[in-house]
């Protein structure tokens, strides 16, 4: 008799994720193999192969557990599934210190991840600041420390718990803030630095993680902040998403998941198009073209100058869609308008046909 339905479902959607692993892994090696150290080039391939590190035969990987339902769901399932492939498994809590005893529920995992015989196994405390509210602030400081995890043990992926209800939750915020397509496309299967985290339950709703937990008898913490109304995540959760099933009927969820990876397809291939027509609207000097880029639809446009202010100075964060319409009307609506300032000390202004965006 197999495992549980939600124990199968879990283990095949981190397995898939630990071949993609090991695909890439191989196919690292056999390039670093073939490539010589431009370093030790000219010492001879005697003197290269003892000089350089050996590249280990079998990738690290880590999950990030906070000893709710979804993460502990996953580090079962990569416990189980690294003992049957190429694969070492590790395990990563982050202490927030937002609430009394945190220390202590973080210690709790760590024995909970090494009981699973995950190897290394870690707590990381961090100091959550007050930059852009209290969930980004936290999200920031947990992601900053996951990464210095990484680099540290050299892990090839660190996978994480966000399941298709995270992904609905997601797609929702994003349409509250009207950022735009990319926006609506949740968060990405594999996304960091080298796609460094890994996404294994965006197909897996929650309830199935929690299931798992439950027939294997996997202990689990229920954050309080998940259920506190003063988090907008929280009250989209228990009160946005119940009355929008309640409105429309069941299917909202699984919807919402679709809408994301639909609309992150053709958020890339609109971003391809817009690096591409960048070299296009340029005169010999790389000063853009207002005709040029009039020439081209609004939504490969607006990418442009997006990435234009982006590439003088202006931060990717306080960006917004409002800023790039600005901008976009001194192509579109021209009529001797003023400079438009953008988000780090960045200016854009029409001159002599040109669209010049600089730091003032």
């Amino acid at each position: 008799m197999g495992p549980h339905p939600a124990v199968a479902a879990i283990r095949l959607a981190v397995r898939r994720v630990l071949h993609d692993v090991l695909t890439e892994h191989t196919r690292c090696a056999e390039h670093t193999r073939r490539t010589p150290h431009p370093e030790l080039a000219e010492a001879g391939a005697g003197r290269q192969r003892a000089a350089l590190p050996e590249r280990p035969d079998t990738p690290l990987v880590l999950v990030a557990c906070s000893g709710g339902a979804d993460s502990m769901a996953l580090a079962s399932a990569l416990a189980f599934e690294a003992r049957k492939l190429d694969v070492r498994a590790g395990g990563i809590t982050v202490d927030h210190g937002l609430q009394d005893g945190s220390d202590t529920r973080a210690a709790e995992v760590v024995d909970r991840l090494t009981d699973m015989r995950l190897d290394p196994v870690e707590s990381v405390a961090v100091r959550v600041g007050q930059e852009g509210g209290p969930e980004a602030a936290a999200r920031d400081a947990r992601y900053a420390a996951l990464d210095a995890a990484a680099e540290r043990y050299g892990a090839a992926a660190v996978l994480l718990g966000h399941t298709r209800d995270d992904q609905a939750e997601t797609v929702l915020l994003g349409l509250a803030r009207g950022s735009g397509i990319r926006s609506l496309s949740g968060m990405a299967a594999a996304s960091g630095p080298a796609g460094r985290y890994r996404r294994p339950f965006l197909q897996v709703d929650r309830q199935t993680a929690r299931k798992a937990c439950l027939v294997q008898s996997l202990p689990v913490w229920d954050d309080p902040h998940n259920i506190d109304p003063a988090y907008t995540r929280s009250r989209l959760r228990h009160e946005g998403l119940p009355a929008l099933e309640k409105a429309l009927g069941k299917g909202v969820v699984e919807a919402l998941a679709r809408t994301a990876q639909l609309s992150r397809d053709d958020a890339d291939a609109l971003d391809t198009w817009a690096a591409e027509a960048d070299l296009a609207v340029r005169d010999d000097v790389g000063r853009l073209e207002c005709a040029k880029l009039y020439a081209l639809p609004s939504a490969v446009r607006r990418r442009v100058l997006r990435r234009a202010a982006m590439e003088a100075g202006s931060p990717a964060g306080s960006l917004f869609a409002r800023h790039i319409e600005e901008v976009d009307r001194l192509i579109t609506g021209w009529r001797g308008q003023r400079a438009i300032n953008l988000p780090g000390r960045v200016e854009a202004r029409r001159q002599g046909g040109r669209l010049v965006i600089r730091q003032s």
